[in-house]
């Protein structure tokens, strides 16, 4: 392959340290045209994967930074080639110069994820492994970070792989008697297939079990703060993220739009929407806010309905914890606790059980009393799965590819009981191998791998 180089650190900000990234059959030559090892010696004599202290050099060959340089050689590389990486000092224009140094030295701008690309195609990666990457540099969570790194150890392809491999056995065994019938192979026996289906299906299920929790991971959850106007709605939102993001003042209506911020409480991430205070309105632009918080309330996966426990409930309060008794999950909030209490909390009758709140917290968004037991109760509502590192799905692609896999595994174990031929049997079990050669990239469509990496970043 041609080679390649990018800058590997983000661009436009000056930061301590910016690395160059250089791949392919001519890395370190084009390398050697942009920095002077010190002491006169050739950065292709450097020791492997060793710092060598260099002169940067721009494309008039002039000094421009003094950095170090580390030489990784094929296949011991991340990309699977000689791989230069320039260790330089974070100033944008040093490395935008550089950068145009190494193209006139003969390499071209990679593309996005084009490093990672090459380690999938020499089979550095495989494809779990790759998108595993891109998901910890946008990990937003320690969980989601953690879960990512195991994923690029292998803790997906190996279940993934066992599978396949058990799959292929049975299935090339099953051809081999056919095609070689003078051959002394063992013919397959039901119950080592019966055996070999069955504990796939386990292990897919096990997998497909975790894409719920892996979804929550990834993307997070939608939570919409609802209630009257000023029982406090901002001022959680406020408190949760630990700065003002929304206006507070004693004036009813202040927020008449939706203001939307990720929070990490109780260690889960909400995509967190403080909306309009609900109230009859004939301010034309409050009534479009309140519509808004409306629909919030319906779009929303989980909604923290408020009400001020400083002064009398309302028709209105009531009315909106009706409405967010509909939602998937609920917690209703008494707001302003640090205030003296004009009500006695009410026990709330809803039409049925599952309306109930998930939980009930008193707080004080400005002393913090409270807050902790909302945190608790959220992550009581979604919990942390007892699985091993990395093994949480949280890829579509690689959900709905396990769950074919899956389908087909249980449709030849039942194909096999009801006491159907093997080869009817293993035409189901091809249609498994074939799922999961996609979900690990021994199968997969070039299409399909280009619009995998054109999610990752320049440089990576």
């Amino acid at each position: 392959m041609d080679t390649i180089a990018a800058i590997s650190t983000a661009r436009g900000v000056a930061s301590g340290v910016g690395v160059l990234r250089i791949s392919g059959e001519g890395a370190v030559a084009a390398a050697e045209q942009v920095v002077r090892r010190k002491g006169g010696r050739l950065l292709a004599d450097a020791a492997e994967r060793t710092m060598v202290r260099c002169d940067l050099l721009d494309s008039t060959g002039a000094v421009i930074d003094d950095i170090l340089a580390v030489v990784f050689r094929a296949p011991r590389s991340y990309t699977g080639e000689d791989v230069v990486e320039l260790q330089c000092h974070g100033a944008p224009i040093v490395l935008e110069e550089a950068l145009r140094a190494l193209f006139l030295a003969g390499a071209r701008q990679a593309l996005p994820g084009e490093f990672t690309k090459r380690a999938f195609l020499n089979g550095q990666l495989d494809l779990t492994q790759a998108e595993a990457v891109v998901d910890l540099i946008d990990a937003e969570t320690a969980e989601e970070a953690r879960n990512a790194v195991g994923q690029l150890g292998g803790a997906i392809a190996r279940p993934v792989g066992k599978v396949y491999d058990a799959l292929m056995d049975i299935t090339s065994r099953f051809y081999a008697v056919v095609d070689y019938p003078d051959e002394d192979i063992e013919p397959l026996q039901q119950e080592m297939m019966e055996n070999t289906l069955r504990e796939s299906e386990e292990m897919l299920k096990g997998l497909l079990a975790t894409a719920e929790r892996g979804r929550i991971l990834k993307k997070g959850v939608c939570a919409a703060i609802v209630g009257r106007p000023n029982v406090g709605k901002s001022s959680l939102l406020n408190a949760l993220l630990g700065f003002d993001r929304a206006i507070v003042t004693d004036i009813a209506g202040t927020t008449r739009d939706t203001v939307e911020e990720k929070v990490l409480c109780g260690g889960v991430l909400l995509r967190l929407m403080d909306t309009a205070g609900i109230r009859e309105t004939g301010d034309a632009v409050e009534r479009i806010g309140v519509e808004r918080s409306y629909q919030a309330m319906e779009q929303a996966e989980l909604v923290l309905a408020v009400a001020d426990s400083s002064v009398p409930m309302t028709a209105e309060d009531y009315e909106i914890l009706q409405q967010a008794a509909k939602s998937k999950h609920w917690i209703l909030i008494w707001s302003k606790c640090d205030l003296e209490r004009k009500m006695e909390i009410p026990v709330l009758q809803f039409d049925a059980p599952q309306q109930a709140p998930d939980a009930v917290v008193e707080l004080s968004s400005v002393t913090g009393e409270g807050i902790r037991n909302l945190e608790q109760a959220v992550a009581a509502l979604y919990p942390k799965m007892d699985t091993p590192q990395g093994t949480v799905v949280t890829n579509a692609r690689q959900t709905e590819a396990i769950a074919r896999a899956l389908d087909a595994v249980a449709a030849a174990r039942e194909a096999l009981e009801s006491g159907m031929t093997a080869d009817v049997v293993l035409t189901d079990g091809e249609e498994a191998l074939n799922a999961l050669g996609e979900l690990t990239g021994k199968t997969v469509r070039e299409d399909l791998v280009a619009t995998i990496f054109s999610r990752f970043c320049v440089g990576k």
